[in-house]
């Protein structure tokens, strides 16, 4: 609201420079018009006033835009059926006449210039200077229709382009609920696989090693409130546009490769090249593949061994899982789909598909700044 005010009286302020220069520009040029158009009303009081009521309405052209053209219009009309030269009073009429079709609704910014084209039009056939006849009414019109011409393009111009913003705005929003959906996806399906399998562990062993299942019901509650912490964080970006909290990256794939054993599923990482920062997004992306492909060995692929290695290139991070299963590691659903969302996303690559000697395999290429 303040940046709004402070925008009206620049607005105002920029107005009133305009009317007093076309006040100054009419009061010297006028006198210099009429002497090169015999016939007209010599320069005299009345003459300066009509000049000075033109001009000085159009301070309030953009707060008052149909009662400017008004005043402007009665100013103009009675300026040339008084006889006066012609000159810079047409200047005020053209821009009161542009202001109008520029910010008022096509409709009355239409009927407004018929009005004043008419009221315009009584100089051509009755004046106390030369009448102008039939044959004037050709250039009085184009003083109208040229400014509204003007106007209107300015207007819609103006308009598309706020609806193109608008548009904008709005993909902007359902890419940002589309990301904290894939990063819900994430975090709960992979806290889910993974409580699942060690309350079924736990189930198992609860009549037959009570103290095993002890420690298989101690890792749900630690995968389970390291879920919701992480949810937390994501739900909470929506509610602040941030998190207070680093959002995951590669840095936690020790704790998830913890996470992970303690559901069943021994992962064994590698680590090539010389690690180094990475952008955000390429950092969580990376994680999430590796998140998501692991949970899915978790959830299908039967086996209790799989392979995570990252790779840093020169001028691409690499993330490949490996697993020896049977039921094929890229799950179903929209795990998969996911995956491929983000890194496509960011100018990578993703490839998901069985192994030939058997198992599943996902492979990550995104691209990152090179190595200088």
């Amino acid at each position: 609201m303040r940046e709004r005010r402070r925008d009206n009286r620049w607005q105002l302020a920029a107005d009133a420079v305009l009317a007093l220069a076309l006040l100054a520009f009419g009061l010297l040029a006028t006198p210099l018009a009429g002497a090169n158009q015999p016939g007209s009303v010599p320069v005299d009081a009345a003459c300066r006033a009509l000049l000075a009521v033109a001009a000085l309405a159009l301070v309030a052209r953009r707060l008052a835009p149909l009662a400017t053209l008004a005043v402007v219009t009665v100013a103009t009309s009675a300026y040339l059926v008084l006889g006066y030269p012609y000159g810079p009073v047409q200047l005020a009429f053209l821009v009161a006449g542009y202001t109008a079709a520029a910010r008022l609704p096509v409709r009355r910014a239409g009927v407004a210039a018929g009005a004043a084209l008419a009221v315009l039009l009584v100089h051509v056939f009755w004046s106390r200077g030369p009448e102008p006849g039939w044959f004037g009414i050709l250039p009085a019109s184009a003083w109208v229709v040229v400014p509204f011409a003007l106007g209107v393009a300015v207007r819609v111009n103006r308009e598309s382009a706020a609806r193109g913003r608008a548009e904008a705005a709005r993909r902007r929003a359902d890419e940002e609920r589309l990301r904290i959906a894939q990063e819900v996806h994430d975090v709960v399906g992979h806290g889910l696989a993974a409580i699942s399998m060690q309350a079924e562990v736990a189930l198992h062993l609860l009549g037959k090693r009570p103290e095993q299942a002890e420690i298989a019901l101690t890792a749900i509650s630690r995968t389970s409130r390291e879920a919701l912490d992480e949810l937390r964080v994501t739900l909470g970006a929506v509610r602040r546009g941030g998190g207070r909290e680093p959002v995951p990256g590669l840095a936690r794939l020790d704790a998830l490769r913890e996470r992970l054993a303690d559901a069943g599923l021994a992962v064994t990482l590698r680590v090539t090249g010389e690690p180094r920062e990475l952008p955000g997004a390429v950092d969580l992306a990376a994680y999430r593949v590796v998140q998501e492909a692991l949970t899915n060995v978790l959830r299908h692929a039967g086996v209790a061994e799989a392979e995570a290695t990252v790779g840093y290139g020169g001028d691409a991070l690499t993330v490949e899982v490996l697993d020896r299963g049977v039921g094929g590691g890229g799950g179903a659903g929209h795990g998969l789909a996911g995956m491929r969302e983000r890194v496509t996303a960011l100018g990578g690559e993703l490839a998901a598909g069985p192994r030939p000697g058997g198992g599943f395999r996902v492979a990550a290429r995104l691209p990152v700044e090179p190595v200088r």
